[in-house]
């Protein structure tokens, strides 16, 4: 995979390594690594993988619920340079797309480093390279590490740690208490009143999935969203958007849209919800907050089945109080509050990235940094925009590597016996 110059640092021969990486980091092994990985396989670059669980796709694999299928088509979220299986549904389910992703990485020989923490990256200026220090947890003994290379891909995405909100009482509530990265089914709350805080996809489908369980789910809205339905005339209304934005102008495909999600959910407002003042496209490139695709639980709140209510003032004992005044009783909460960006926990650089953990530059621009420093997978458009960034890096790096290389033919020999090739 890469050819590696193995430095022992005598003082802790079994604690501490220095590695040189002959071709960039990646640090994070979800969609956007493996495709960034993959698109610097077919540049003929060499390059590390680093990943912090012992899985690719961690996120998918062990944050995600048993019911989640792809919102968009397929055709919309395939990596680089290999399409999903024919057989595929249109939105393929959950195993299906791990399944996806684990042939993606046998197929471009992706083999990531695992349990590989990274607790610090900096760009040291007097060598010109990047010095990535990490913690191994594999094993009984915990090693540390330190790669040196020339380029550094931060592909550690929009969701790497969750959000936990800070609401009064929360932490002396009594019943079960959990974010949605740990929620698998809704079997385990059966019979049970579970008040569901959030309502983008997540919240509105886990919300779904609890009522198909019956539960007696309750979601808080507390602002504004957009709800379109997944489909309008048996097409996704994310592929209808894209082919309206061909030949019209942003602010009408909102229009339109609108005009549609009216005709097709109806007036939603009378259920307590309530859209922005911008449109559910503009929204997205302005601020990245996703439109709701309604895959059937606005049926579930016309029924009753789910209650909509107003933002959480305080927990007290078993039951919440809301803005409005009025209390429930509850025995569970899920909270479907999301995930952010850890980038600035580790990484020591504050010119490229913001204090949010996202590139400062917005869509198309955020994927490269001063120095060899790289992003993939921030562009609050899914897997189409890691794709993006993955292309646009492998390209950039892929320039560099052969140029060079041409230029050092002469002292190829002589470099790889001091080499242990992997790549």
């Amino acid at each position: 995979m890469e050819n590696l110059v193995r430095l022992v640092d005598y003082e802790d021969i079994f604690l501490k390594r220095c590695i040189w990486v002959n071709g960039p980091v990646i640090v994070g092994a979800g969609p956007s690594g493996l495709a960034t990985a993959a698109c610097l396989k077919q540049q003929g670059v060499p390059f590390m993988v680093l990943e912090r669980a012992e899985c690719i796709a961690s996120l998918w694999q062990k944050r995600t619920y048993d019911r989640l299928k792809l919102h968009l088509p397929k055709q919309f979220c395939q990596l680089p340079n290999l399409p999903f299986p024919q057989d595929f549904p249109e939105y393929p389910t959950k195993k299906q797309f791990i399944d996806y992703l684990e042939s993606y990485a046998r197929h471009f020989q992706i083999n990531p480093q695992f349990n590989e923490c990274v607790r610090c990256a900096r760009y040291d200026e007097t060598s010109g390279l990047w010095r990535v220090k990490t913690v191994s947890t594999c094993g009984s003994m915990k090693n540390q590490f330190e790669y040196i290379c020339r380029w550094l891909v931060v592909a550690t995405g929009e969701n790497a740690e969750c959000v936990m909100p800070e609401i009064e009482g929360l932490g002396e509530f009594k019943g079960d208490v959990i974010h949605a990265c740990e929620y698998k089914s809704g079997e385990r709350f059966k019979g049970k009143k579970v008040l569901v805080v959030g309502c983008g996809n997540s919240g509105m489908e886990l919300s779904l999935d609890l009522c198909n369980h019956n539960a007696s789910p309750s979601i808080v809205v507390r602002s504004s969203v957009h709800v379109l339905p997944k489909e309008v005339f048996g097409k996704s209304t994310f592929e209808l958007a894209v082919l309206m934005l061909q030949w019209l102008p942003l602010w009408v495909v909102d229009k339109i849209l609108l005009v549609l999600a009216w005709l097709v959910l109806g007036n939603i407002e009378r259920f307590g919800f309530k859209r922005p003042l911008e449109g559910p496209l503009l929204l997205k490139n302005t601020k990245g907050k996703t439109p709701v695709l309604d895959i059937g639980t606005l049926e579930k709140i016309r029924s009753g089945d789910i209650k909509v209510v107003p933002a959480i003032k305080r927990f007290t004992n078993g039951c919440v109080e809301l803005v409005n005044g009025e209390k429930q009783d509850i025995d569970a909460v899920v909270l479907a509050t999301g995930y952010r960006s850890n980038v600035p926990s580790w990484l020591q650089e504050g010119e490229f990235f913001s204090k949010n953990g996202f590139p400062k530059c917005p869509f198309p621009n955020g994927w490269k940094g001063n120095a060899g420093l790289y992003a993939v997978g921030f562009t609050k458009r899914g897997l189409s925009g890691a794709s993006f960034d993955a292309i646009k890096i492998a390209q950039d790096i892929g320039h560099v590597w052969k140029h060079e290389t041409k230029q050092k033919k002469h002292c190829t020999t002589t470099c790889h016996k001091r080499c242990i090739s992997q790549f």
